[in-house]
């Protein structure tokens, strides 16, 4: 038996950041959309439990215990009782590492739901998601595996009916360390005005564009600060007509920009690819 499952870029299409609690976590709330692009994993049956990484950012990943995937392993077998592990686990990485886009914990989610599956657990999302809490705060949406509103430090997530969106990724293949960037964000004494607000409503593409545009990431100015590349994409998707907002998605160093329609964020991608060979650009549809 084989089973393979889309582990989908999370988007985060807005990002509000507090000053930090009393235990040092940061609140936070965010509206999070996932893309049609991603990496994938596949688990198999057998005799061992390995994980074996191919894929484009293979080079940037260990596969050794440490790997999210195996901790997300190890993290269900614990949970449900399983005492052998055992399965061929595959991890095909196809997004950039540390770019602020769940690759890790979207990955870790779909280690969890293929080998839900492999081993005949049936355990339903609520419970997967709960495993995923031990992770990263981001694992129990990338579980849900929908457009959601995150709570509290990021793990609570509630589902949220948003429309379709058309989008263009770009990254300058610089990694960004999400600790470092709220240390900036610390630092330069950002989250003053936090406040916590109602999951919005917006029922158009046009809605959710200029919603998005008015709530916007508090933790750009720190990653800009980080890494000056995010404010050249930031410059180069705000010149662009086929952009309606551009933004950093969680703690970067990876941007979107929206566009109305399909073809103008294909074709915009297109554009960048050629004009800036080394940034990695995709066009995509979040839903």
């Amino acid at each position: 038996m084989k089973v393979r499952v889309f582990a989908p870029a999370k988007i985060n299409l807005t990002l509000q950041v507090g000053r930090p609690r009393a235990d040092g976590m940061h609140p936070l709330q965010s509206v999070a959309m996932f893309a049609d692009v991603g990496d994938w994993v596949e688990a198999a049956a057998s005799g061992a439990l390995s994980l074996r990484i191919e894929g484009e950012f293979a080079c940037d990943l260990s596969s050794d215990e440490g790997n999210l995937v195996f901790r997300a392993v190890r993290a269900l077998a614990a949970a449900a009782g399983v005492d052998s592990p055992l399965a061929a686990v595959v991890l095909n990485k196809e997004l950039p590492v540390a770019s602020g886009i769940g690759g890790g914990s979207a990955d870790a989610a779909a280690a969890l739901r293929a080998l839900n599956q492999l081993w005949r657990l049936d355990l339903d999302d609520a419970a997967l998601a709960g495993i995923g809490r031990s992770l990263g705060a981001d694992v129990p949406v990338c579980v849900l595996g929908r457009a959601a509103y995150m709570t509290g430090t990021g793990a609570d997530a509630a589902p949220l009916a948003l429309p379709t969106l058309h989008a263009v990724l770009v990254n300058p293949l610089q990694p960004l360390a999400t600790a470092a960037v709220y240390r900036q964000f610390d630092a330069m004494g950002l989250g003053k005005g936090f406040a916590a607000r109602a999951a919005p409503d917006w029922r158009s593409a046009r809605e959710a564009i200029a919603g998005a545009a008015s709530l916007g990431n508090d933790l750009e100015p720190a990653a800009r600060a980080l890494l000056p590349a995010i404010a050249e994409i930031g410059v180069a998707l705000a010149r662009d007509r086929r952009v309606h907002h551009a933004a950093l998605s969680g703690s970067g160093a990876t941007m979107f920009g929206l566009t109305v329609s399909a073809e103008d964020a294909v074709s915009l991608a297109a554009d960048l690819g050629a004009a800036h060979p080394l940034w990695w650009v995709r066009a995509a549809r979040l839903a």
